[in-house]
């Protein structure tokens, strides 16, 4: 009769719950049970782990075997369970002392010839091991760059479990040499990203691509001044104009002028991107602003999160401090674009499902771009629209009021003039230089709000705008008749207090004046209100 335990990690999400593995062996006919609320693929380890062990030179049980996945409440699937199993297993048939691995946590997956395969969610695992006060852990050795990512946990990465036999009983560590052949890429890497997973999402610019500048874009003043309040404060921002415009052109180049992302930041973007599944191999953290641009055709669960068993993260978590891009926006089904309302205000997304409920972060940047009618020419100077009115309304009445009550900025972006597209005095600013600027003024923000809740100026809720940062006496003057007038909702105010706060850090004032609040008006309404947008900042 033999016991031992080791500990692994179940993810909900990007929440880790601690697993003890428990392998019990008692005298009787050879069988092997797991229990404890396992899934298909977790089952199917039992044949996994076999194989492995025998085929790494260790001795199979020939013994009633039992398997405990304790707590037996908490759904556990995937294959990441394997690597603690097999080594609970030899534990308890005292291949390895049982006392040295009760407090080791194992992640990993087993192949048949004892090579240990990595797994998605080795940071939110491990994450959550530490908080649990372990501070060992072993994971593959592709993943060990990324576990290394925690403090305070050392970490050992193995290939196979011959080698952390090896490590275990103070032995020779074998060499393992890499499989495939050389020049073609590892084999053992391929489940690491699910094809298609992403959803259009990158790092540092539009699918990750590389060079996007916003002196690519040929006039759209106004536009880009919008980008620039939008990429200082977080605010969510709409372009509405004709096709060819330059909507999807300023949508791609926003996360480039963002600033780059912190340490805390970083760990909680690369954890989302970990669980999903297109994290790249050899790039373990994430440094700067994702961008998540799904199609008009995605399903709700594709954007919120959903799937059959635990819910996986959708496209507002892909996007977590990053930008995420609806182009299109009329053309989602209308249902979908409502769902992004909880998100937009609480910055997460609650997912529930017969297996569990999981809470995923979801604090991005909206834009939404849409043509003003089906055809595209309703603004356009000089060009026909050939919609009804009613057409038109029935368009632009797809996305909903509370929904666009939400977003802060919304700019018409007119057809790009002759002079602007040919000449090189209607090429703007370069992406370094906004970046800049937009870099300074969340430095003013930050000092501000330091040692609150918040960061930036469009997390901090509307009754401390109010009542502990006022504006400048009577700058609220024209925001209050519009107020009165129902140009603007009680949230709409709050938006436009937020926005004048962002307009008053990049011009360098101590706090929102009248001009300050009717740029941010302009912005929010499209009403001009006969002030230069960003007034004050000499640009």
């Amino acid at each position: 009769m033999g016991f031992a335990r080791a500990c692994s990690v179940a993810l909900m999400g990007v929440d880790g719950v601690v697993v003890e593995v428990q392998a019990d062996l008692e005298p009787g006919i050879a069988a092997f049970a797991l229990v404890g609320l396992p899934d298909k693929t977790l089952v199917e380890s039992r044949d996994r782990v076999r194989a492995a062990v025998v085929n790494s030179g260790a001795a199979w049980p020939q013994k009633k075997l039992t398997v405990g996945l304790s707590p037996a409440s908490v759904p556990k699937s995937g294959a990441g369970f394997d690597l603690a199993v097999a080594v609970a297993i030899l534990g308890a048939a005292e291949v390895v002392d049982p006392g040295i691995i009760a407090d080791l946590v194992l992640i990993g997956e087993l192949g048949l010839d004892g090579r240990v395969r990595p797994v998605r969610g080795i940071l939110p695992a491990v994450l959550a091991a530490a908080e649990a006060g372990y501070r060992q852990v072993v994971v593959p050795q592709q993943c060990a760059t990324e576990a290394a990512l925690v403090p305070d946990v050392s970490v050992l990465g193995v290939r196979s479990l011959r080698q952390l036999i090896a490590v275990l009983t103070d032995g020779v560590v074998p060499e393992e040499e890499p499989p495939g052949r050389p020049g073609r890429p590892d084999p053992i890497l391929a489940g690491m990203i699910l094809p298609g997973a992403g959803l259009g999402t990158g790092s540092g610019g539009a699918a990750g691509a590389e060079g996007l500048d916003l002196a690519d874009v040929a006039g759209q003043h106004s536009a880009r001044r919008a980008l620039e309040v939008a990429a200082a404060g977080g605010h969510h921002l709409f372009l509405s104009g004709p096709p060819g415009a330059g909507k999807t052109l300023l949508a791609e180049r926003l996360p480039g002028i963002m600033p780059p992302l912190t340490r805390q930041e970083s760990l909680e973007v690369t954890a989302v991107h970990s669980v999903a599944g297109i994290l790249p191999p050899g790039e373990p953290l994430v440094t700067t602003a994702p961008y998540c641009a799904p199609h008009h055709s995605a399903t709700m669960q594709a954007l919120v999160g959903g799937g059959s068993g635990l819910p996986r993260p959708g496209a507002v978590s892909l996007a977590h401090k990053g930008v995420l891009f609806l182009d299109e926006a009329p053309e989602f089904r209308p249902q979908v674009l409502d769902a992004l309302r909880q998100p937009l205000e609480s910055g997460q997304i609650v997912v529930a499902r017969a297996a569990g409920v999981v809470r995923l972060p979801a604090r991005f940047l909206m834009v939404l771009a849409a043509n003003p009618c089906p055809c595209g020419r309703h603004t356009a100077h000089g060009a026909g629209c050939d919609c009804a009115p009613s057409s038109i309304r029935r368009y632009q009445a797809r996305l909903s009021g509370p929904l666009l009550d939400r977003v802060d900025l919304r700019i018409e972006v007119e057809p790009v003039s002759r002079s602007d597209l040919l000449t090189e005095g209607g090429r703007g600013e370069d992406s370094a230089a906004v970046a800049e600027r937009v870099m300074e003024a969340r430095s003013r923000a930050a000092h501000r709000l330091i040692d609150t809740p918040w960061n930036i100026n469009s997390e901090v809720p509307g009754r401390e705008l109010r009542t502990r940062w006022q504006p400048a006496p009577g700058a609220l003057a024209q925001a209050e008749r519009d107020l009165e007038r129902g140009l603007l909702t009680a949230r709409g105010l709050d938006r436009v207090l937020r926005v004048a706060w962002t307009v008053a850090d990049l011009a360098g004032h101590d706090r929102p004046d009248s001009l300050d609040v009717a740029v941010a008006l302009e912005l929010r309404t499209g009403i001009v209100r006969g002030v230069p947008l960003m007034t004050g900042r000499g640009s």
